[in-house]
């Protein structure tokens, strides 16, 4: 079966993006921040296919991701400043600028999105279909917004992040119709990575890194979960899979594997991919 599919949706995008730009009027800072946007996707897309024809090690995954952001890092115009809670605001204000921890901020947020995607995985579907969901929350978000700011800058920054948005998500619907149970194609890291590094971008580029990590509630329950196993407390095998019962034709819990896929086969029992992963992507 072909692999690395995710290579395909990712150079039709980088291609749409890059002609965007004849027919978008930005400005100089924007674009400059556009062009710095697609230079780390660009390197994600190349870490995620080395990784799928090599097998890199892990070490490899939390360094080139924390690289690739970069460009974005230095493009980034935005503000550096966070909300106080309000018990807190009589005594710290209603903001405060963090300054450099913010840059921080950022750049873990890409090292996060790339890899829970990565890790969140493995059944016909999973991988693709949980992006289209983040997607289109982070299109409705962008939507919402342009209607709130339409004449301020705030409007600016969440119609740069559509113009990403939109290409995104028609190549991934295209390739959800190839990698849709029962799959004809498998995506790999390639499109893990060029998936969540997007996501990445998109928010810094609309200025709501805090806010996207609500559209990824899912992949931190699956990262909190698999802590035991990522920090090496309990042995990680490379691919933590549930089993396959070919007798059954079923998905069954692997114990000692700890994710959202084996905590939910473990909850209702042996189940088929399809309505496992139907089930995981409402939830």
């Amino acid at each position: 079966m072909p692999e690395a599919l995710g290579l395909m949706p990712a150079v039709v995008f980088l291609l749409v993006t890059i002609n965007e730009q004849l027919l978008l009027k930005f400005t100089s800072e924007k674009l400059v921040e556009y062009n710095a946007a697609l230079l780390s996707i660009c390197m994600m897309v190349m870490l995620g296919f080395m990784d799928d024809v090599m097998d890199l090690a892990w070490r490899y995954k939390f360094i080139v991701p924390t690289i690739a952001t970069f460009p974005l890092l230095v493009a980034y115009g935005g503000d550096t400043s966070i909300v106080v809670p309000r018990m807190l605001r009589q005594y710290m204000g209603p903001m405060v600028n963090v300054g450099f921890f913010y840059y921080i901020y950022m750049g873990n947020l890409a090292v996060f999105c790339t890899n829970s995607i990565n890790i969140y995985a493995g059944m016909n579907g999973l991988e693709v279909g949980q992006s289209i969901v983040i997607g289109s929350f982070i299109l409705i978000h962008n939507i919402i917004e342009l209607k709130l700011h339409i004449n301020d800058d705030i409007y600016n920054q969440h119609l740069l992040s559509l113009t990403l948005m939109i290409p995104f998500l028609f190549t991934t619907l295209a390739l959800l119709r190839a990698n849709a149970f029962p799959s004809r194609v498998f995506v790999g890291d390639t499109f893990c990575y060029f998936a969540g590094m997007t996501f990445a971008v998109v928010g810094i580029l609309g200025h709501f890194p805090k806010t996207m990590l609500l559209f990824f509630i899912p992949q931190i329950i699956n990262f909190v979960l698999s802590f035991p196993q990522l920090l090496g407390v309990v042995h990680c095998p490379r691919h933590r899979l549930p089993k396959f019962n070919h007798g059954t034709y079923q998905l069954e819990c692997v114990h000692h594997n700890y994710t959202n896929i084996n905590a939910f086969l473990r909850i209702v029992g042996p189940t088929n991919e399809q309505q496992a992963c139907n089930v995981l992507l409402v939830w």
